[in-house]
């Protein structure tokens, strides 16, 4: 902790990843402070997995912007760190008379946006694509580079690169208080003061509470909002070959049912506003209705077998875009407000926060030849670890995860603190048993490191 920062980074979600990566790329001391055992553990941890061409966001949107250019650069790079993509599409589909109307708009909408390549489709060409559809769709169009990609890898992928090439991390390191002396600031942690010239607020669900903590007030308040979800069996995946989106509010963009990257089809989420940051509780009745909206899409749902249940919260607020706020007198930058977007976006407001210290004044020497990591392959699409040989046996049969693979992730420079961490990065247990016949074995593995069941 004797280090002095360039750039301390608070929270590490999807948004504290990319950007700890782009700004230690760009030549910065870095350090991410992580509150939790591991990193992805807020909103981070519980999303749809979709990656966003940005159509339906709102035209001349910061959120467009980011999400649009975080779509290129995770093009650019999922290569180079083998990183999935479904390139499946979407269809937004309408199933009332009023739903229909909304199409055209929807679709300039996108065209404005710069998504080109939306198509309107009729009843039967929408259900000639997706033959499993509810006959009473009335139409829909497509939006082809809608896509679904591994939320978890990816992240885990930018603080990695940052961790190999110099920037440091640590967890179980809330931030308590700070001072900025004009300079410099010293952050208050329960691992000693931490000096860093700025300060970037990627705290999510506590953005506006770090902003009120650090500055004294904030441009915005977080009004949590929780998703619920239900995932089925392997099998369902059969079922769909696109993201079938609804026709989105004002408020929500609906109920989604899609593929995972892993092979899964999953219905979700909800959109509950709740006073509680912390807890995302599962209730049954709203599980019900998530089961039978799913059925109403595909009416051979309701004879699939469900997996498992989970729910997140989104940070959203009383604003429209994200709440990416500079504060040149303060040497701090607060990204607040990031949405259901933020997997989308990541790469893109990592880049526009870089931008804006360069504003600041900030300046360092990109690193000329960095090191990038290589991810283990979790896509159900793709050649696996348990696919080749020398890989140890398989810890997890639901999930296909090696011992190989559970190893090196936890002998990695991000190797998990947790059960829910290690889940996070391996799938382990996360299959049709739900750790019923591989719990033992994978409890065995991670009391070797020291690591509790949660």
């Amino acid at each position: 902790m004797s280090k002095v920062y360039d750039v301390a980074i608070v929270g590490a979600g999807v948004i504290g990843c990319a950007i700890a990566r782009r700004l230690t790329l760009d030549g910065a001391r870095v350090v991410v402070l992580e509150k939790a055992p591991d990193i992805l553990d807020g909103a981070s941890k519980a999303n749809s997995a979709i990656l966003h061409t940005g159509f339906d966001a709102p035209h001349g949107s910061l959120e467009l912007a980011c999400i649009q250019e975080g779509y290129k650069e995770y093009e650019e790079l999922r290569g180079q760190m083998n990183l999935p993509i479904d390139r499946c599409g979407a269809l937004v589909l309408a199933w009332t008379e009023e739903q229909e109307a909304r199409l055209p708009v929807l679709m300039d909408q996108a065209h404005s946006n710069g998504v080109e390549d939306v198509a309107p489709l009729s009843r039967i060409e929408t259900l000639a694509l997706e033959p499993n559809l509810n006959s009473t769709l009335r139409a829909s169009f497509r939006v082809p580079r809608e896509s679904l990609i591994d939320p978890w890898s990816a992240p885990h992928a930018y603080l990695l690169q940052a961790l190999l090439n110099g920037a440091d991390l640590e967890r179980d390191c809330p931030v308590l208080g700070g001072q900025f002396d004009g300079q410099q600031w010293t952050l208050t942690t329960p691992r000693g003061d931490i000096q860093a010239t700025y300060v970037i607020n990627a705290a999510g669900l506590y953005g506006d509470k770090l902003d009120q903590m650090l500055l004294g007030q904030s441009s915005f308040n977080i009004r949590p909002r929780k998703g619920q979800f239900v995932v089925f069996d392997k099998m369902s995946a059969r079922l769909t070959r696109h993201i079938l989106l609804p026709v989105p509010t004002e408020t929500t963009k609906g109920i989604v049912v899609c593929r995972t990257i892993w092979g899964n089809l999953l219905v979700g989420p909800t959109a509950e506003e709740q006073e509680d940051r912390e807890t995302a509780s599962l209730d049954h009745d709203t599980l019900e209705m998530l089961r039978a909206k799913g059925a109403e899409i595909l009416p051979a749902l309701a004879s699939e077998e469900v997996t498992s249940l989970y729910a997140g919260l989104r940070p959203a607020c009383e604003h429209k875009d994200y709440q990416i706020k500079s504060h040149p007198e303060s040497n701090m930058v607060t990204v607040g407000a990031i949405r259901s977007t933020g997997l989308s976006s990541a790469l893109g407001t990592a880049a526009h926060v870089g931008r804006l210290l360069e504003g600041f004044g900030h300046q360092a020497q990109p690193l000329k030849d960095p090191d990038v990591p290589q991810m283990e392959m979790l896509a159900a699409n793709q050649t696996r670890d348990w696919q080749r040989a020398g890989n140890q046996g398989i810890l997890c049969h639901c999930e296909k995860v090696t011992y190989r693979e559970a190893t090196a992730v936890l002998n990695d420079p991000l190797a998990p603190k947790s059960f829910a961490g290690f889940k996070r990065r391996t799938r382990a247990t996360m299959g049709r048993c739900q750790g019923f016949y591989c719990g033992q074995a994978v409890q065995s593995l991670l009391d070797q490191k020291g690591l509790k069941h949660d």
